[in-house]
């Protein structure tokens, strides 16, 4: 198993035509890299679906859960949503600095 911690902001996205929105911490650099690596080396990535994602186990404080990432063209990495009920377990808010661990 590949573990990759990161310290990067919670950032929100919103539709203009949607009432509600999207948080999100970017993984990039080297972690991006490794995660890619691991991805493709275990078979983590889900290529027929899900936008080329990754399959992952997360870490933040005291919460863990499985999910995706998604690659993000603008960083060249990673993107992981952040739900609302961890953003509340962990007294998350847009902007706040998250150490998140991701394990493939």
């Amino acid at each position: 198993m590949e573990e990759f911690t990161v310290i990067t902001p919670l950032w929100r996205w919103q539709s203009a035509n949607a009432p509600a929105a999207w948080f999100f911490l970017t993984i990039a650099g080297d972690a991006a890299d490794g995660i890619r690596l691991a991805a493709i080396s275990g078979q983590w990535l889900d290529g027929r679906k899900g936008f080329g994602s990754a399959r992952v186990a997360v870490i933040i404080g005291e919460t863990s859960w499985k999910t995706s990432v998604f690659p993000h063209k603008e960083s060249g990495g990673w993107i992981l949503p952040v739900k609302a009920a961890v953003r509340k377990a962990e007294g998350l808010a847009e902007g706040d600095a998250v150490t998140v661990t991701v394990s493939l």
